[in-house]
């Protein structure tokens, strides 16, 4: 175990899309025990996100069983990135609004990015009314303080 509380088999898994709206509905309980199922051990999940954190006993081709595995059970296979536990801490500790979280949790996002994004900065920045963000080439990271419902900057990002 790391300074940092991670082990080096630790991963962190990040479905895009489940339980949103009520479509692809992921039960978690369900949901937990596939990961088992797939030899993953010390599994646990947040809330109805999808988001997984795991000790990953060097199951070969996960990504793609674990696709597989969904599709059949669930019927969808959602977007799925996985990160070691220090990179996701990494990416975390590098958060730029880490003042403006503490005041308001709720006004601070990060987007995890699979591969470096390059998109228009200076069009972004023109719909950002009270937003404000920072690209990295593993996060996009943003601070909206009217919340992310009513932002015409989050509508554009993807």
């Amino acid at each position: 175990m790391g300074a940092d509380g991670t082990s080096d088999m630790m991963k962190v898994l990040l479905l895009r899309g489940v339980n949103v709206g009520g479509a692809n509905r992921l039960p978690m309980p369900e949901f937990r025990a596939l990961l088992e199922e797939l030899g993953l051990t010390r599994v646990e999940t947040h809330l109805q996100s999808g988001n997984a954190v795991f000790d990953d006993t060097g199951v070969t081709d996960l990504e793609a069983r674990l696709a597989t595995a969904m599709r059949q059970r669930f019927g969808f296979a959602p977007a799925q990135l996985m990160l070691d536990a220090k990179t996701h801490a990494a990416i975390v500790a590098a958060c730029p609004y880490k003042a403006e979280g503490i005041a308001d949790p709720t006004s601070v996002h990060i987007w995890y990015l699979a591969n470096p994004a390059k998109p228009d900065q200076a069009a972004l920045r023109a719909v950002a009314t009270t937003e404000r963000f920072t690209l990295t080439d593993r996060a996009l990271y943003l601070h909206a303080p009217g919340g992310i419902g009513r932002s015409a900057l989050v509508d554009r990002l993807d």
